[in-house]
């Protein structure tokens, strides 16, 4: 496996606009706390490293530190060994995405896809454990759910729909049913068909036990009109926090302004997203994507 030592440097990622992006700053501590976690599953890979379940957690490390070229390599290699393995298929699509190699994630989730049919779902284990350290996705649902969202992101919307409400099958859990929902809201309107936007908000209640995916709760609530706009972004927390939410919550606002037929504010919502450091997170992506779209 390539880059077994510490991960010292990364390989920039290029944007969809062909601008260079480099890892945003990390607090010491938590950089700290994610090497010791890389370091750690690669002892268990030179153990074993025959276990695909070891290659899938230090190519997972390795991402979490801005390694997405670098986890993709790990993910190939593995998948020389494993080439039928859609676990190792799932998180090297999703990797793509990072990287914004759309169709390639595609290649990857559609076959990953059409491995995992018939096979009984599973919980797919944290990487980043939220805080009361209950995962709320299976193995089935984050495949559908990458695959849906890089064909979102090429503005597939057809096949995005179809993803998504395959996925639909996978939900277990108010997280689940909010992170699914609030594509499919937006799918739906960009395809016109607000009827099925607006019924789709309908099991949306503001009383749901969110445990992680609060900010695609918080977007669905803004979109039934229950969070104004501006209260979406909010202005708690650190220079990260904001950069974050302004990343991921800001998406949703600037589709809230499209789709209320304010473009030009929208437009300055996604420009004002990309110039954000948080250009891994998907609501950035996405804000990328559709100004890379537009300006064609």
């Amino acid at each position: 496996m390539t880059n077994t030592g510490v991960l010292k440097t990364v390989r920039p990622v290029v944007s969809l606009s062909g601008a260079t992006l480099t890892p945003p700053p990390m607090n010491p501590a938590t950089r700290e706390r994610l090497e010791a976690n890389l370091a750690q599953v690669k002892t268990a890979y030179e153990a074993n490293p025959d276990d695909p379940e070891n290659i899938i957690w230090v190519g997972r490390r390795t991402a979490y530190l801005s390694g997405y070229h670098e986890a993709i390599d790990i993910y190939t290699e593995g998948l020389k060994k494993f080439p039928d393995h859609y676990k190792l298929l799932r998180h090297r699509g999703h990797r793509y995405i990072s990287v914004r190699q759309f169709d390639r994630a595609i290649a990857d989730l559609e076959r990953a896809a059409r491995l995992i049919e018939g096979v009984q779902d599973q919980v797919e284990p944290d990487g980043a454990p939220n805080r009361y350290n209950i995962p709320t996705s299976s193995n089935h649902f984050n495949i559908w759910y990458h695959l849906g969202l890089a064909y979102y992101l090429k503005g597939d919307f057809e096949n995005a729909l179809r993803c998504f409400t395959e996925n639909k099958k996978f939900v277990y859990n108010f997280d689940a049913l909010v992170a699914n929902s609030d594509w499919l809201y937006m799918i739906y309107r960009r395809l016109g068909r607000e009827q099925e936007a607006k019924t789709l908000l309908e099991p949306i209640r503001n009383d749901l036990s969110i445990i992680e995916n609060d900010a695609y709760f918080k977007r669905l609530r803004m979109y039934k009109g229950e969070i104004a706009p501006a209260d979406l972004l909010g202005t708690g927390g650190g220079d990260l926090d904001r950069e974050l939410a302004l990343a991921t919550q800001g998406y949703g606002v600037a589709n809230w302004y499209l789709y209320n037929g304010q473009i030009e504010k929208a437009k300055e919502m996604f420009t004002q997203i990309i110039k954000s450091p948080s250009w891994a997170a998907f609501g950035y992506i996405a804000a990328e994507a559709e100004l890379n779209r537009t300006a064609k």
